[in-house]
Protein backbone atom coordinates (compact mmCIF):
# COMPACT_ATOMS: atom_id res chain seq x y z
CA UNK A 1 0.00 0.00 0.00
CA UNK A 2 1.33 3.45 -0.94
CA UNK A 3 2.12 5.50 2.16
CA UNK A 4 1.55 8.88 0.45
CA UNK A 5 -2.01 10.12 0.71
CA UNK A 6 -3.82 10.70 -2.57
CA UNK A 7 -7.30 12.12 -2.81
CA UNK A 8 -10.10 9.92 -4.02
CA UNK A 9 -11.03 10.38 -7.65
CA UNK A 10 -14.32 9.77 -9.45
CA UNK A 11 -13.40 6.26 -10.52
CA UNK A 12 -12.58 5.22 -6.96
CA UNK A 13 -15.84 6.72 -5.72
CA UNK A 14 -17.67 4.63 -8.35
CA UNK A 15 -15.93 1.46 -7.09
CA UNK A 16 -16.91 2.37 -3.52
CA UNK A 17 -20.54 2.77 -4.64
CA UNK A 18 -20.61 -0.56 -6.50
CA UNK A 19 -18.85 -2.54 -3.78
CA UNK A 20 -20.91 -0.98 -0.99
CA UNK A 21 -24.16 -1.84 -2.80
CA UNK A 22 -22.86 -5.36 -3.22
CA UNK A 23 -22.43 -5.58 0.55
CA UNK A 24 -18.63 -5.62 0.79
CA UNK A 25 -17.03 -4.57 4.07
CA UNK A 26 -15.01 -1.36 4.47
CA UNK A 27 -11.82 -3.38 4.80
CA UNK A 28 -12.55 -5.33 1.60
CA UNK A 29 -13.25 -2.14 -0.35
CA UNK A 30 -10.11 -0.55 1.07
CA UNK A 31 -8.01 -3.57 0.13
CA UNK A 32 -9.42 -3.48 -3.40
CA UNK A 33 -8.52 0.21 -3.80
CA UNK A 34 -5.30 0.13 -1.81
CA UNK A 35 -6.80 2.47 0.80
CA UNK A 36 -7.40 2.35 4.50
CA UNK A 37 -10.81 1.18 5.74
CA UNK A 38 -11.15 4.49 7.62
CA UNK A 39 -10.79 6.39 4.32
CA UNK A 40 -13.65 4.34 2.86
CA UNK A 41 -15.75 4.94 5.99
CA UNK A 42 -15.19 8.71 5.86
CA UNK A 43 -16.11 8.78 2.18
CA UNK A 44 -19.31 6.82 2.81
CA UNK A 45 -20.18 9.27 5.59
CA UNK A 46 -19.55 12.25 3.32
CA UNK A 47 -21.69 10.81 0.55
CA UNK A 48 -24.85 10.28 2.59
CA UNK A 49 -27.49 12.99 2.93
CA UNK A 50 -27.25 14.79 6.30
CA UNK A 51 -30.85 14.45 7.40
CA UNK A 52 -31.46 10.92 6.15
CA UNK A 53 -28.75 8.39 7.02
CA UNK A 54 -30.88 5.56 5.63
CA UNK A 55 -30.37 6.80 2.04
CA UNK A 56 -27.55 5.11 0.13
CA UNK A 57 -24.12 6.54 -0.66
CA UNK A 58 -23.99 9.07 -3.51
CA UNK A 59 -20.53 9.59 -5.09
CA UNK A 60 -21.45 13.02 -6.45
CA UNK A 61 -22.55 14.22 -3.02
CA UNK A 62 -19.33 12.85 -1.51
CA UNK A 63 -17.22 14.68 -4.08
CA UNK A 64 -19.15 17.93 -3.58
CA UNK A 65 -18.77 17.78 0.21
CA UNK A 66 -15.09 16.98 -0.18
CA UNK A 67 -14.57 20.11 -2.29
CA UNK A 68 -16.44 22.29 0.20
CA UNK A 69 -14.42 20.96 3.13
CA UNK A 70 -11.18 21.28 1.19
CA UNK A 71 -11.74 24.99 0.65
CA UNK A 72 -12.01 25.54 4.40
CA UNK A 73 -8.82 23.69 5.36
CA UNK A 74 -5.39 25.25 5.61
CA UNK A 75 -3.85 28.07 7.54
CA UNK A 76 -5.82 31.26 7.93
CA UNK A 77 -4.09 34.48 6.95
CA UNK A 78 -3.62 37.07 9.65
CA UNK A 79 -2.99 40.11 7.48
CA UNK A 80 -6.10 40.27 5.35
CA UNK A 81 -6.44 43.58 3.56
CA UNK A 82 -9.20 45.59 5.23
CA UNK A 83 -8.96 43.61 8.47
CA UNK A 84 -8.27 45.29 11.80
CA UNK A 85 -4.73 43.89 12.04
CA UNK A 86 -3.83 45.09 8.54
CA UNK A 87 -5.16 48.55 9.32
CA UNK A 88 -3.29 48.64 12.66
CA UNK A 89 0.02 47.63 11.07
CA UNK A 90 -0.43 49.98 8.12
CA UNK A 91 -1.26 52.89 10.39
CA UNK A 92 1.75 52.36 12.62
CA UNK A 93 4.16 51.51 9.81
CA UNK A 94 3.33 54.21 7.31
CA UNK A 95 1.62 57.00 9.21
CA UNK A 96 3.38 56.78 12.60
CA UNK A 97 6.76 55.69 11.15
CA UNK A 98 7.16 52.79 13.56
CA UNK A 99 9.67 50.08 12.79
CA UNK A 100 8.42 46.53 12.15
CA UNK A 101 10.02 45.45 15.44
CA UNK A 102 8.11 48.12 17.36
CA UNK A 103 4.80 47.00 15.85
CA UNK A 104 5.46 43.33 16.63
CA UNK A 105 6.48 44.19 20.19
CA UNK A 106 3.42 46.40 20.76
CA UNK A 107 1.03 43.70 19.54
CA UNK A 108 2.73 41.15 21.78
CA UNK A 109 2.36 43.43 24.81
CA UNK A 110 -1.26 44.31 23.97
CA UNK A 111 -2.35 40.68 23.44
CA UNK A 112 0.08 38.45 25.38
CA UNK A 113 -2.27 35.44 25.50
CA UNK A 114 -3.68 35.63 21.98
CA UNK A 115 -1.26 34.51 19.23
CA UNK A 116 -3.87 35.21 16.55
CA UNK A 117 -3.43 38.94 17.26
CA UNK A 118 0.38 38.86 17.08
CA UNK A 119 2.64 38.95 14.03
CA UNK A 120 6.36 38.81 13.44
CA UNK A 121 8.31 41.86 12.35
CA UNK A 122 8.99 40.16 9.00
CA UNK A 123 5.28 39.95 8.25
CA UNK A 124 4.84 43.72 8.47
CA UNK A 125 6.78 44.04 5.20
CA UNK A 126 3.83 42.53 3.38
CA UNK A 127 1.68 45.48 4.38
CA UNK A 128 4.16 48.10 3.23
CA UNK A 129 4.93 46.36 -0.06
CA UNK A 130 1.25 45.91 -0.89
CA UNK A 131 0.56 49.62 -0.35
CA UNK A 132 3.17 50.86 -2.80
CA UNK A 133 1.89 51.99 -6.20
CA UNK A 134 3.35 50.25 -9.25
CA UNK A 135 6.60 51.75 -10.48
CA UNK A 136 7.44 53.16 -7.05
CA UNK A 137 10.40 52.47 -4.80
CA UNK A 138 10.64 49.25 -2.84
CA UNK A 139 9.73 50.87 0.52
CA UNK A 140 7.94 54.12 1.37
CA UNK A 141 10.13 56.92 2.67
CA UNK A 142 8.14 57.21 5.86
CA UNK A 143 9.13 53.78 7.18
CA UNK A 144 12.21 53.26 9.26
CA UNK A 145 14.55 50.34 9.02
CA UNK A 146 17.37 48.92 11.06
CA UNK A 147 19.98 49.69 8.40
CA UNK A 148 21.67 53.04 8.29
CA UNK A 149 20.96 55.14 5.22
CA UNK A 150 23.71 54.96 2.62
CA UNK A 151 25.70 58.11 2.04
CA UNK A 152 25.88 59.66 -1.41
CA UNK A 153 29.34 59.42 -2.99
Amino acid sequence: MDKRYKHLNGEERGVILAEHRRGASLGAIGLLLGRSASTIGRELGRGRPEGNQARPYCPQLGADRYRVLRKRCGRRRKLVEGGWLHDFVRGKLIHRRWSPEQIACRLKSMYPDDPTRQISHALTGRVSHSDIPRGGRSMPRSTRSRKAASRPR
